[in-house]
């Protein structure tokens, strides 16, 4: 089991340090040796877990089309348009899914596999659901449709990076489906869906870094008291033992040394996190 985990931990590594560089430089340009000096691997480890830089680069698309999770509960048109908000949050601060995204278009250019097959099946399936839950146009071909859809995303979040490093990338994604939505959708459920998404994935990652931190900081003064407590409770028996009229150690001092060892446990107490 340990080799196991060991196995599987170095796979990790590869991936997302090759996620990273193909980020940086693309296919084309990325190096197996920076990939290796990034994973902090040997280049036989690399090579026993992948057989070629492509192969590397077809683990990232497989893992990039795995970012985003439809849900399938309630409204399949608001899962479809949340789902692409994650992508688009994730293109923002995820290596791996700007590396893949990076590989699917160079793909096309170099003759490679690329995962929009994926996502337009992806896609098509909510429409689907969407049409049987009486959300989308009965006439709507949905495999038409997600391909519209899945392209025009794509060719939107490459004009974000251009305009704005996709800063702006949120609003953009939700103009496409305010020109989108009333070609596919009854007027009656557009007016309940959320173009940028049930939920701002920004402001959550923010609220949850300055939870993070609050949380470091208690910590941190937790670990201060119990540290400053066991020092404090420390100088009292050596008061008291020069009061008594002794050196601080002598006959006490095995009483002393059994009583720094709760310190040391304060601090541990303290430290947990």
């Amino acid at each position: 089991m340990a080799k196991q985990a060991r196995a599987v931990q170095t796979w990790r590594s590869i991936v997302d340090a090759a996620a990273s560089v193909f980020d940086d430089y693309g296919y084309e340009r990325a190096a197996i040796s920076e990939i290796l000096r990034r994973a902090k691997v040997t280049k036989g480890a690399l090579y026993f877990h992948f057989a070629s830089k492509e192969a590397i680069a077809q683990a990232i698309m497989d893992e990039q089309t795995s970012t985003v999770e439809f849900e399938q509960e309630g409204s399949p048109l608001q899962s479809l348009v949340d789902g692409g908000q994650q992508f688009a949050f994730a293109l923002r601060h995820n290596a791996m899914a700007r590396a893949g995204t990076r590989l699917s278009i160079e793909g096309v250019f170099l003759g490679g596999p690329h995962p929009w097959g994926d996502w337009i099946d992806a896609t098509a399936r909510m429409l689907e659901l969407g049409q049987e839950r009486g959300e989308v146009f009965p006439q709507i071909d949905p495999m038409v449709s997600a391909k519209i859809i899945v392209a025009s995303f794509t060719g939107i979040q490459l004009v974000s990076e251009a305009d704005s490093g996709r800063a702006d990338l949120r609003e953009q994604v939700a103009e496409m489906w305010r020109h989108i939505l009333p070609s596919i959708a009854h007027p009656g459920v557009i007016a309940h869906i959320k173009p940028e998404g049930r939920v701002d994935l920004a402001a959550q990652a923010r609220e949850k870094a300055e939870r993070e931190e609050r949380e470091a900081r208690a910590a941190a003064e937790a670990r201060g008291a119990g540290s400053d407590s066991s020092s404090y409770a420390g100088s009292g028996t050596g008061g008291a033992e020069l009061r008594n009229g002794g050196t601080g150690r002598g006959a006490r001092a095995d009483e002393a040394d059994d009583d720094e060892e709760p310190a040391g446990a304060g601090v541990a107490a303290g430290g947990s996190v």
